[in-house]
């Protein structure tokens, strides 16, 4: 573990789940007996990857990983079919969606359920939906939708409090491309989804949002992820055209629905790993949501970990080594 993770492993199963029109990737590695953990990416539109198995003791865990709908693996691709892909894609669906998964692998109860940035906001919509259905929740950069958060990150500009010449750049695109300047500078991420709906700017849409977000998702900007990213339209626009999606129309939840609801999840074990430094998503959502559950009657079962001088991604060294160890921690305590 020279990288604070577990070593590299391969699924030992990859199957689809048939969902409405969607065809849903999912895999399982790790110890086909154990208890199962399901790691939720971030996004929406992220996908997941083969690191993210690594959080966890492949000895220990039964590893479900997931590909939301539109986005990694799962059919269609919002790259290959924009319109089809974005059908049916809601909160609700997805919560359904993990549902059905845990019924489809004849599963009781998620033991651990990790999510991270949008993650955190799906695992939080799921078991406030199924309490019964998970045991534990480890969630990372938390984001409720409230209107700060979405705003912060993408319409009123504090983000050039830190990153002034990435908001320049992703204000910028909308201001070069625009015949109506005067409206769409008060609606970025309508103006976005305008772009992205049209094959001709659709590319360009994609980079220029997506290049804004990952500039400001580490600590130190990650150039080789960015590029990465840049090269694959697989993974770009999905991650562009879902969280544009889902920003405008609030998660496609009720406003302020996660932290109103959390007295459903008040008893389960949840531990939160937040950068203290994420650009992202607000430490303060952090702490609103652990405020909440305490109000809400947790006790110590309910722990919020700041990880200083990290940023946002589940990438960066400090990270992702809470991460690791808190999955650990975790099945220690469910073991007992």
């Amino acid at each position: 573990m020279s990288d604070g993770l577990y070593p590299e492993i391969e699924p030992y199963q990859t199957a689809f789940l048939e969902r409405d029109g969607h065809r849903l990737y999912y895999e399982l590695s790790g110890n086909p007996t154990g208890p199962t953990a399901l790691f939720l990416h971030g996004g929406p539109g992220g996908g997941t990857s083969p690191r993210v198995r690594r959080f966890f003791d492949p000895d220990r865990y039964r590893i479900v990983l997931l590909d939301q709908r539109g986005s990694g693996k799962s059919i269609p691709n919002v790259s290959h079919d924009y319109e089809a892909a974005l059908l049916n894609n809601t909160t609700p669906h997805l919560v359904d969606d993990i549902e059905a998964l845990r019924q489809a692998l004849d599963l009781n109860q998620w033991q651990l359920i990790l999510g991270g940035s949008w993650g955190s906001t799906l695992a939080l919509a799921y078991a406030e939906a199924h309490p019964d259905r998970v045991a534990q929740l480890l969630l990372r950069g938390i984001f409720t939708f409230l209107p700060d958060e979405v705003d912060t990150l993408f319409q009123n500009g504090r983000a050039a409090d830190h990153f002034p010449e990435e908001w320049n750049a992703y204000v910028d695109y909308i201001r070069r491309s625009s015949r109506d300047w005067e409206r769409e500078q008060h609606n970025l991420v309508g103006a976005y989804q305008d772009r992205l709906h049209d094959p001709a700017q659709r590319m360009d849409a994609a980079k220029a949002f997506v290049t804004y977000e990952l500039s400001i998702s580490h600590l130190f900007k990650n150039h080789d992820r960015i590029a990465e990213t840049m090269e694959s339209p697989e993974a770009l626009v999905p991650f562009a055209a879902l969280e544009v999606h889902y920003m405008l129309y609030g998660g496609f939840m009720r406003r302020g629905q996660l932290l109103d609801d959390v007295a459903a999840i008040k008893d389960h074990r949840i531990h939160i790993v937040h950068g203290r430094n994420d650009a992202v998503c607000l430490p303060r959502a952090a702490a609103r949501l652990y405020d909440a559950l305490h109000a809400a009657g947790s006790g110590s079962n309910v722990t919020l970990e700041f990880i200083e001088a990290a940023g946002h991604s589940d990438s960066e060294p400090r990270i992702s080594t809470a991460l690791r160890q808190a999955a650990d921690a975790m099945a220690d305590e469910a073991a007992r």
